[in-house]
């Protein structure tokens, strides 16, 4: 692995007329995009922002024509174990990844999962972080589940990463899936707008529930199969388990999900039982894949798309199901 950056960077800034913030943690996040308002304010408590030579305070406010020294320490070293772990990188610049995540591969360092996960497959993969919160880490921009496979996008700095995140809660990150479920959309095109929460009785599952958090999901049916579809799920937002709930919620869980569609395919009668079982067998989890994202870069406003197609597993079971359905 190539060295991290070690050395403490400097910035001086002169005070515009008029201030274009507040305090002097906001103004600094505004003056240095690198940085967010509470590592400006981190960097401030710590003695490291100086205004005309004096240590400043967090609630000083700056006024024109004041001269503001900031010393950027390196970001501290992960406590997070660098892996040399497969990764798929679909795309990498100064600023962010594109990977392919495997199913089964966990996000996030956690009880039960300390290690083997993407956090430490991307800390040995990418060789110039400069790190989330003054931390040498990946700035993970949005999720998936273990056992959902495709494309996650993963700040490697600060700016980049209140930059997408801020994208994707706007709505101005298009995120596309591969999702087969069981039996035939009513249409073509449906939309599902069901709030998402905790489920009432089990809490470790998410459901459609009064009060829930908004959520929308735009479904097109791709192919029809014997007594199966696949779609492309749109995320218009991105809720906990959003489009394994929401298919549910109307009747054809995803193939696959022993979470909300366990044994559905034993629901199957007639010359659909023995097809639907066989698909069952050959899909080895949900049949879930991300296959397609659209966003702006986040510092050069570039539109870029990005398309991962379905990894082995599902291909076999899809070009299977497409065979023995006659299509």
């Amino acid at each position: 692995m190539s060295a991290r950056p070690n050395a403490t960077e400097r910035r001086r800034l002169e005070v515009e007329a008029p201030p274009a913030a507040g305090r002097l943690d906001a103004w600094l996040a505004i003056k240095l995009p690198d940085l967010s308002r509470s590592r400006a304010a981190a960097l401030i408590a710590a003695g490291q922002v100086r205004v005309n030579g004096v240590v400043a305070r967090k609630s000083h406010r700056p006024e024109p024509g004041e001269i503001v020294e900031v010393e950027i320490p390196p970001a501290e070293p992960t406590d997070v174990r660098a892996e040399p772990l497969p990764l798929a990188i679909v795309f990498e610049d100064r600023d962010f990844v594109v990977v392919d995540k495997p199913a089964g591969l966990v996000v996030h360092p956690a009880a039960g999962h300390a290690s083997g996960t993407l956090v430490n497959a991307l800390l040995f993969h990418v060789q110039d972080l400069s790190g989330i919160g003054g931390v040498l880490r990946p700035g993970i921009v949005h999720r998936l589940d273990r056992d959902t496979s495709g494309l996650m996008l993963v700040a490697k700095n600060d700016a980049a990463h209140r930059k997408l995140s801020a994208a994707l809660k706007s709505r101005e990150i298009r995120r596309r899936y591969l999702v087969a479920c069981w039996g035939h959309l009513r249409e073509d095109v449906v939309e599902v707008d069901g709030p998402i929460g905790r489920a009432r009785v089990d809490r470790k599952r998410m459901a459609v529930v009064p009060g829930g958090r908004t959520a929308r999901t735009r479904l097109r049916r791709l192919e029809r199969w014997r007594s199966a579809d696949l779609l492309r799920a749109e995320l218009e937002t991105g809720r906990t388990h959003q489009i394994r709930v929401h298919l549910a919620w109307i009747g054809h869980p995803v193939v696959g999900d022993r979470v909300y569609g366990k044994g559905r395919e034993g629901g199957m009668g007639g010359t659909s039982a023995a097809w639907s079982r066989e698909l069952a067998r050959r899909v080895p989890r949900q049949f879930l894949h991300a296959a397609e994202l659209e966003l702006e870069h986040p510092r050069t406003g570039e539109k870029l798309r990005f398309t991962a197609p379905l990894p082995p597993d599902l291909a076999a079971a899809a070009e299977w199901a497409r065979g023995a359905s006659g299509g």
